[in-house]
């Protein structure tokens, strides 16, 4: 598998140039999310070790053409923060003047060094589905020994330390639309630059709440600064390579 995939068009940053620092034909994460399009999760793991070294990244980024991307994004085949060069990775990608984006689930912001790893990007999107542990169990199942504190604990401590965007990723699926005043207020807690408010129009193993569903959610985030799947349009865009961006991200 290559490193690099798309562009993809993403409804949150443009025409996206994906990085995929896990590159596994299994999924490696520390979540199976009931709706997450590359289906479950056959390797479950908080272990951070180089999947992919900086170099390999390095090398494959210096020979794509990124003249149709308007962002490099950090995704793929399991959670990024996964990958213990994930900060030189994140730094040499930004040589190339694009924004650098990071789509985290949270569940290791916890340490202090994942932090530190995160520090250079422009953007983070980091995961809250939950309000509560219960709902996080039912929503994200995570591995065991991660709890709910623990990934609001982390979210709190990078918000304090992290000087470029910061975005909240929400997924509202049937089990977690009742939440969304309670998520709105750990919004107004974290304090975070943006909130994406989404549900799963790519293949899931669960329905997509609907248009009128999503704008009564939106309500509750009246005075923040959020953003919702069916108000924004996707860009169109072709992949450099169709086989490797179906990999990331396979159509319904």
């Amino acid at each position: 598998m290559k490193t690099i995939y798309g562009p993809v068009p993403s409804w949150r940053f443009g025409r996206s140039l994906g990085i995929d620092p896990i590159c596994s034909k299994e999924k490696i994460c520390s979540f199976d999310c009931v709706y997450c399009q590359l289906g479950r999760t056959k390797i479950k793991t908080a272990e951070r070790k180089e999947y992919v070294s900086a170099e390999r990244m390095a090398i494959e980024l210096a020979s794509t053409d990124k003249s149709t991307s308007d962002v490099i994004t950090f995704s793929g085949t399991g959670e990024p923060t996964l990958n213990l060069e994930l900060g030189q990775m994140v730094s040499s990608a930004k040589k190339y003047g694009f924004p650098v984006v990071v789509l985290t689930n949270s569940s290791l912001l916890h340490f202090r060094e994942v932090r530190e790893a995160l520090s250079s990007a422009d953007i983070v999107s980091a995961k809250l589905d939950a309000p509560d542990q219960q709902t996080f169990v039912d929503v994200n199942k995570p591995m065991d020994g991660l709890t709910f504190d623990s990934i609001l604990n982390g979210l709190v401590a990078f918000r304090k330390e992290f000087s470029g965007k910061l975005a909240l990723q929400m997924m509202f699926i049937k089990a977690n639309q009742k939440t969304a005043e309670n998520m709105a207020r750990l919004a107004c807690r974290i304090q975070p630059d943006e909130i994406q408010l989404d549900t799963p129009l790519r293949p899931s193993s669960v329905l997509p709440l609907s248009e009128s569903e999503m704008a009564e959610i939106e309500k509750h985030f009246g005075g923040l600064s959020a953003i919702s799947v069916y108000k924004e349009k996707k860009p169109k865009v072709t992949p450099l390579d169709l086989r490797e961006t179906r990999k990331r991200r396979p159509e319904k």
